[in-house]
């Protein structure tokens, strides 16, 4: 049942494990997106701006070749020797020294040709040195390139002209003197031309780092290229010329840098993977583990109270018949520990734990509460005697640990669930179950019933009125005579605590228990000796004794309040006695010896009441130096019960005697008694023989008589 609880858990663990990873890994496959979209974009953006560069470059070259052509033309054209020259007879020889003959190895030029002022007549037309004929060569659109650069003043005519053999670069510009001086008659014309070769392509591509740049007749696909246009902006052919590429070059460069990032970083991401797949496994057998330890104990493996609420929660509504609680105190397990030490104890722990889980088919569920005390859960419609005579049978025979024969018992509180109770009540109820059987004795068995809820509310109601009575002072002291042994005097008084209600009196062996048990033992005890030192500053030369509970005698402040409340009283230390039982001895020696010794200081006496009904030892005597012992009313009516009781109380008095310890007999009902008890060795005698309890006012009467 308790597993639908875990599972959830270690779900819930695992789905953030899970997320956490995958919110990694898309953080992570996002930030490598990222980078390699930039890795992309500065590839393709490298590329992008050296073909742009590029491009300028091409257009830049083709016009320095248009520009270093034209300017030859210039220096050739506006010239004064040439103007001469030209309109001389021998204008033809002179060109051709000039120009014609040039032409044949001129870097600047492969061909030279002046036009007539008739723009019909060729003066001079050479190509690499040897006569040709350019409207041939060129076409019409050479003499229209002419006509244009006929005038004087005029930038040379530049125009890329298609021919045979490819494309041409022409520049043609007049004839003229440097200096015009009037008006020019009509000009010849000069032109150079330089073809577009693959000299020419080689020269531009070095000097213009345009690497692998040719000229082809239309745009090829995966190469740069810029148009070349003639005067009329045709398209006569296209500079091509491969990219560079420089960002793919550097990506090349770089590529086996980038796939061992991209291989370490699924190495990474597979990593992460797998730590993430380890880490929710990891996690989950912690959730596990923590899930078994919040429910369990660590000593017997068993459900602890956590797990044993979870399990009973996840069985409401169930299709299981309503469970039976019982709680398992074990008896006399304190001494066990004390004698034995704690590893035994845990040992039997062990022991029991292994007998109760195994102990019937219908318990269904083990746990452990505390120190020594277990639940069961049963589940099934075998009787509750059966369950609870298996249980004790676990007991009947002593267990065997390590060679040592260890006893104990077991007391069982049982309660069935009913209407769906809450588990917390459920448990409450077998709780109070129990502590009634531990009250009966042990080796009970006591089921809850609705009583048991009744008896606590008026155990609480009488609480609540217990502390209302000793707010408002309705708890009285009464007083009981002590007397001299040898001449009857009275000689101290025993203050005593009275409750008396509207209803009726309510006895000191109900409230005083109640008052230890709810915490208001230390005001009822400051309230009794308050009152008592109060009646008692009437009666000089009286002892006082005042009962004092274990539980105020083991208060660290206990002392501290007696000799504080003495002072402010005004009271004699030295008359007060404070009559403790031997309990005290045993709960807490320690803190007893100290208030004890811190009373003792301002001359405060001790008695030791009840003695020979317990456990007082010959040395609890010596040890804490008692200045009177007073003998338990049992030893005293056993002188009228059994043969040897006044032996048996002899020798107890004989025993203080010897240890120099005065001895009050009490409970004292007949003379017989009292004759016993003073030949014997008794100096203080109480009882109703010598008087019953009586008010302040009465004793403070009696006191009187005597008196008198």
């Amino acid at each position: 049942m308790s597993s639908n609880l875990a599972g959830r858990h270690v779900r819930t663990q695992t789905f953030s494990i899970i997320a956490t990873t995958v919110c990694f890994l898309v953080i992570a496959l996002v930030l490598t997106g990222l980078m390699a979209h930039v890795v992309t974009t500065m590839t393709r953006s490298a590329n992008e701006i050296d073909d742009a560069r590029a491009t300028r470059a091409a257009r830049a070259a083709v016009a320095a070749f248009v520009d270093r052509l034209s300017a030859t033309t210039t220096d050739n054209a506006v010239w004064d020797d040439a103007y001469k020259a030209i309109s001389a007879p021998g204008a033809a020889d002179w060109a051709y020294e000039n120009w014609g003959k040039t032409s044949a190895d001129y870097p600047l030029y492969d061909g030279a040709v002046v036009i007539g002022p008739d723009r019909s007549s060729i003066i001079s037309a050479y190509a690499k040195g040897k006569p040709f004929q350019p409207g041939t060569y060129f076409g019409a659109s050479f003499y229209r390139q002419v006509d244009k650069a006929a005038d004087s003043g005029q930038a040379p005519v530049v125009n890329f002209i298609k021919t045979k053999t490819g494309i041409a670069l022409i520049a043609s510009q007049a004839i003229q003197p440097f200096e015009k001086e009037g008006e020019l008659p009509k000009l010849s014309v000069l032109s150079f031309y330089k073809e577009f070769n693959a000299e020419v392509l080689a020269t531009l591509s070095s000097e213009h780092e345009l690497e692998g740049l040719r000229l082809a007749a239309a745009p090829e696909p995966g190469l740069l290229n810029t148009p070349i246009t003639d005067l009329k902006g045709s398209v006569v052919g296209h500079l091509v010329w491969p990219s560079k590429a420089p960002g793919s070059a550097v990506f090349q460069g770089v590529y086996p840098y980038v796939a061992a990032a991209v291989i370490i970083l699924v190495l990474f991401l597979a990593g992460v993977l797998l730590v993430g797949a380890s880490e929710a496994r990891r996690l989950n057998q912690l959730a596990q583990a923590a899930i078994f330890e919040a429910n369990h104990d660590s000593l017997s493996g068993l459900l602890n109270r956590h797990g044993l609420l979870t399990l009973l929660g996840e069985s409401e509504g169930s299709d299981f018949s309503p469970p039976r609680l019982y709680l398992v105190d074990l008896d006399g397990f304190k001494a066990v520990n004390d004698a034995w030490g704690h590893a035994v104890g845990d040992d039997l722990i062990r022991i029991v734990s292994k007998a109760l889980s195994a102990c019937h088919p219908e318990v269904v569920a083990v746990a452990r509460l505390g120190g020594d005390e277990f639940a069961l859960v049963q589940v099934g419609t075998a009787a509750r005697k059966e369950i609870e005579e298996t249980i004790l049978a676990l007991f009947a025979e002593p267990f065997k640990i390590d060679g040592r024969t260890i006893e104990v018992g077991a007391s069982i509180g049982a309660a069935a669930r009913e209407r769906d109770i809450p588990p917390l009540e459920l448990l409450r109820r077998a709780d109070m179950a129990l502590y009634r059987a531990k009250e009966n004795g042990r080796g009970r068995a006591i089921e809850y019933d609705p009583e048991l809820d009744r008896e606590r509310l008026r155990v609480a109601e009488l609480e609540s009125l217990l502390k209302d009575a000793i707010g408002d002072g309705t708890i009285e002291a009464v007083f009981q005579p002590l007397v001299s042994a040898t001449t009857g005097a009275v000689t101290g008084l025993e203050a005593l605590a009275r409750w008396r209600t509207a209803t009726g009196n309510i006895s000191p062996e109900i409230f005083i228990p109640l008052a230890e048990r709810c915490g208001l033992i230390d005001a009822l005890g400051v309230h009794m000796l308050k009152t008592s030192i109060e009646h008692a500053r009437n009666w000089p030369g009286l002892a006082l004794s005042v009962n004092v509970s274990p539980v105020q005698l083991c208060n660290p402040e206990f002392a501290d309040e007696v000799i504080s409340l003495l002072e402010d009283l005004d009271f004699d230390p030295r008359r007060l006695t404070l009559e403790i039982t031997e309990g005290v001895l045993m709960t807490n020696p320690d803190q007893a010896r100290r208030s004890i010794d811190h009373l003792k200081q301002v001359g405060i006496k001790f008695a030791l009441d009840d003695f020979g009904c317990g456990y007082a030892s010959i040395g609890a005597l010596r040890q804490f130096g008692f200045d009177r012992m007073k003998i338990d009313r049992s030893l005293v009516s056993a002188l009228d019960q059994a043969s040897n009781g006044a032996d048996v109380l002899k020798a107890t008095i004989s025993l203080a005697t010897a240890l120099q310890i005065p001895v009050t007999a009490e409970g004292i009902e007949n003379s017989r008694q009292a004759t016993i008890l003073r030949e014997a060795g008794c100096d203080q005698l109480q009882g109703y023989l010598i008087g019953k309890p009586m008010s302040a006012l009465d004793i403070s009467s009696k006191l009187q008589e005597q008196a008198a």
